[in-house]
């Protein structure tokens, strides 16, 4: 189990893959803040809002099976913060630490660069995740700050650390 990781755009077939994945992050994880698994019906939502203006929706494939996913998503509701765009990237614990978030972090920041509506890209994430950190870093992403116990999950208050990455 060693192939070369496959990223494409999501299509309606990935819904239920990318949402295991996501729900097993809120179950288990800190790398989002969400504490309860979302639903079929606000996942096909959350689905139906990406691969439209600058907010693409990708996923990645390793040994025949979806691995991980990464998107583009509104940073703000506000019109003035359109050009910015939040990322999320995904990948499933089976296939970590195989290329999978380097992957798909190339190819949104490609898909990112190549929009003339996306200018910058915001990316924020649990303190104390190196890994994430580390990628971030690889990609040129700058530190921008830590917001202090922004969050309790898992019992626990968690701090965020912004970067962005000007496209």
């Amino acid at each position: 189990m060693s192939g070369e990781v496959t990223v494409r755009i999501a299509e309606a077939r990935d819904i239920v893959a990318t949402l295991a994945i996501y729900n097993h992050e809120v179950e288990t994880g800190v790398a989002t803040f969400d504490l309860y698994p979302k639903s079929m019906d606000e996942w096909r939502e959350w689905y139906a809002r990406h691969n439209r203006e600058n907010h693409p929706l990708l996923v990645a494939e390793l040994d025949g099976e979806l691995a991980g996913y990464a998107c583009l998503s509104p940073y703000r509701e506000r019109g003035a913060f359109r050009s910015t765009v939040e990322l999320s990237v995904y990948v499933d614990e089976r296939y970590r630490c195989r290329g999978v978030a380097s992957a798909l972090l190339a190819r949104i920041i490609d898909a990112a660069r190549a929009d003339e509506r996306t200018h910058a890209i915001v990316s924020v994430i649990t303190a104390g995740n190196e890994a994430s950190r580390r990628l971030h870093e690889k990609f040129g992403f700058t530190f921008c700050g830590t917001i202090r116990e922004a969050g309790i999950k898992h019992g626990a208050f968690w701090d965020i650390e912004n970067y962005e990455l000007l496209v």
